[in-house]
């Protein structure tokens, strides 16, 4: 399959071309500001789709909007249009075409040229009127807040507020790129009418300004914190990949605190609201590390190197158990409230084991309570 891109080196282009050379199967043939209009009937020689994601948001003239948004869509039309042949064309519109401004002009008569496309050639028109779009690449202090914040944010620059109650409308960049993967992968249906040629990015995400600042600056808290923000779903989890993509490279890593003594090292990596935290401990040859017991908190231990010796002993009737595991087994050992227990290094090497808790710990209600098990 050979797909023309306009607008490839753009903040979309770049994530659609990432996607695509996954694809072994689709040869790109790009269109930049490096090209002219000049050399779309050769670009589209061959070509099985077109993704029209060039345009001009930031003009330095007014009517940079008609040439660059415009102008662009009705030559690519013409072009398809010469060349006999049936191509689906996918159109990054944007909402503000529902809107009577220049951009959104520019924009709503880019997407009437394609609808005449398609009625005069039978060419699949798919048009997204996109709202802000926001991930990895977007370019900082240009037309995207979600950018400037994350860039300003994750250096420690100060960010402009003029609303803070004001609502921006979002889609995350990756779901609009599997929007246009799954047309592809639909590809062999290419009947299409106008009155479906509209075409939503689920889900879109809603966040006021304000809202969407505090959520950057918790992100930035917890390599102070050590607390994670809830990041494995919705819109937490795509600002959090996207902030991320922002950081410096000299911020790829921080420091956690060691806490050192005679037994070895305890090091919290990271903590949780509501699903407990993460650390890791060493201890040295014949060393014991526990002797203690809760009434609620559970834990896992999952030994990464060494050979260690884990002991309970129930708080009421006094039953004991002991088991034995090492970093070769990959087995998880759990507690049990109302059971004291320890672990104890059997091996000639240092241990090292890893260890999550089901709550973070609280020093004002600590739910540890010591009592060795001799």
């Amino acid at each position: 399959m050979r797909v023309l891109v306009t607008g490839a080196n753009g903040f979309i282009g770049k994530n659609l071309l990432l996607h695509f050379q996954e694809q072994i199967c689709i040869d790109v043939v790009p269109f930049t500001r490096e090209h002219s209009v000049a050399d779309l009937p050769m670009l589209l020689e061959g070509i099985d789709w077109v993704f029209h994601l060039a345009g001009i948001n930031r003009p330095k003239s007014r009517e940079e909007f008609v040439t660059g948004n415009t102008g662009l869509t009705e030559q690519l039309c013409k072009a398809i249009k010469a060349s006999g042949r049936r191509v689906p064309v996918v159109y990054t519109s944007s909402i503000q075409a529902e809107r009577d401004n220049d951009y959104g002009s520019s924009k709503r008569a880019g997407e009437d040229a394609l609808l005449e496309l398609q009625r005069d050639t039978g060419s699949p028109v798919y048009i997204y009127r996109l709202p802000n779009v926001f991930g990895k690449w977007a370019r900082p202090n240009y037309n995207s807040a979600v950018a400037t914040f994350c860039h300003n944010v994750a250096r420690g620059l100060p960010i402009q507020i003029n609303d803070p109650a004001a609502v921006i409308r979002l889609v995350y960049v990756d779901d609009v790129v599997e929007s246009f993967m799954a047309l592809l992968a639909g590809s062999t249906s290419i009947s299409q009418s106008i009155d479906n040629a509209y075409v939503g990015v689920e889900p879109e995400y809603q966040i006021s300004v304000g809202e969407l600042a505090d959520q950057l600056n918790r992100f930035k808290a917890t390599r102070d914190n050590l607390i994670t923000e809830p990041v494995g779903t919705g819109l937490v989890r795509a600002l959090y990949s996207t902030y991320v993509s922002y950081l410096p490279r000299e911020c790829f890593t921080y420091s956690v605190q060691q806490h050192c003594d005679a037994r070895g090292v305890f090091v919290e990596m990271l903590k949780t609201p509501d699903a407990g935290q993460f650390s890791f401990f060493t201890a040295h040859p014949g060393i014991t590390r526990g002797g203690h017991y809760h009434h609620s908190k559970t834990e896992k231990f999952l030994v990464i190197k060494g050979k260690a010796c884990f002991r309970f002993r129930h708080m009421l009737t006094g039953e004991f158990h002991e088991l034995y595991t090492s970093g070769e087994q990959s087995e998880i050992v759990e507690t049990v409230p109302g059971w004291t227990h320890d672990v104890i290094n059997v091996g000639d090497d240092e241990l090292i084991c890893m260890l999550w808790a089901k709550e973070i710990f609280d020093r004002d209600k600590p739910d540890t309570f010591a009592c060795p098990l001799g």
